[in-house]
């Protein structure tokens, strides 16, 4: 007997995975723009340093106001302030240098991967999270990296490609891992419905 926890769990769950795989396609989307244009900083470059933080920030509030149940909502709204001050902070620093944008950028790896790894634990759940679990760990591991990065002669902003399509193969992955309890939410057959 399916019960409403149950069907709600599972509206939960096909809402993530629609969620996860919209992140996935705009990962790779975006890692591509940024290491075709290149090397050079400019106007593009800068913008589309912008527009992945405040993905995040419509990713956490598309989060928000669709998972019904398995949403640590105060991890949510952290997740959200980050993702807004990363986008500020990569606006005003990434026309200074690439050293500052990879500092900015790695601060908020770190954080938001800090984040999404308690957000991932609370939700277990669910299934498919432990590559949200391990996507958080990783993304604070690379913040720590781009950190050190920009102190270098190496510094680049085209590691932030590789970041993204790793990032959006994690979200691929527990979307797919998703899939069953997804399924769940079929209403199961009364005498009522099974007549139609």
């Amino acid at each position: 007997m399916t019960t409403v926890a149950d069907l709600n769990a599972g509206r939960t769950a096909v809402a993530l995975r629609n969620l996860y795989l919209v992140r996935f396609a705009f990962a790779v989307i975006w890692a591509v723009l940024l290491f075709l244009t290149g090397a050079t900083p400019g106007p593009v470059r800068v913008a589309l340093l912008v527009i992945y933080p405040l993905f995040d920030v419509a990713a956490a509030v598309v989060d928000l106001r669709s998972s019904r149940t398995a949403r640590p909502a105060a991890a949510l709204y952290v997740n959200l302030a980050l993702s807004l001050l990363a986008a500020i902070g990569l606006a005003a620093t990434a026309a200074s240098g690439v050293p500052a944008a990879l500092r900015v950028w790695g601060a908020w790896a770190i954080t938001a991967g800090i984040v999404q790894l308690i957000v991932a634990v609370s939700r277990r759940r669910l299934g498919g999270q432990w590559a949200m679990i391990f996507s958080g760990g990783l993304s604070a591991v690379a913040g720590t990296a781009f950190v050190l990065q920009a102190g270098t002669p190496a510094a680049s902003l085209t590691n932030l490609a590789g970041y993204a399509t790793v990032g959006g193969v994690f979200f691929l992955i527990s979307a797919l891992r998703l899939r069953r309890p997804a399924k769940s939410t079929r209403v199961p057959a009364t005498a009522e419905t099974a007549g139609r």
